[in-house]
């Protein structure tokens, strides 16, 4: 569906969609403020904030495939004497 500039109810919808993506933009930003902010904490308290973002990295990923890429990594690490 087309919405015709300058349609009333098109034009107000619109309006609504833009004014939600701005709402939202703004909580992703005060958001991202606040991880940033943890992860500020967590370094000054001695905390490696880079490796921090790795570990939830693999939190979210799905345990069989967290499971496969361990084996796979430790795989190249032997074959290249990484260990």
């Amino acid at each position: 569906m087309t919405v015709i500039p300058g349609s009333g109810a098109g034009t107000e919808q619109l309006n609504q969609f833009i004014k939600r993506v701005e709402r939202l933009e703004e909580e992703k930003h005060a958001l991202m403020a606040d991880i940033r902010d943890v992860y500020a904490e967590a370094k000054a308290t001695g905390f490696e904030p880079k490796i921090m973002r790795q570990v939830v990295k693999l939190r979210a990923m799905d345990r069989d495939l967290l499971s496969e890429q361990d084996a796979l990594l430790d795989t190249y690490r032997d074959a290249l004497g990484l260990r």
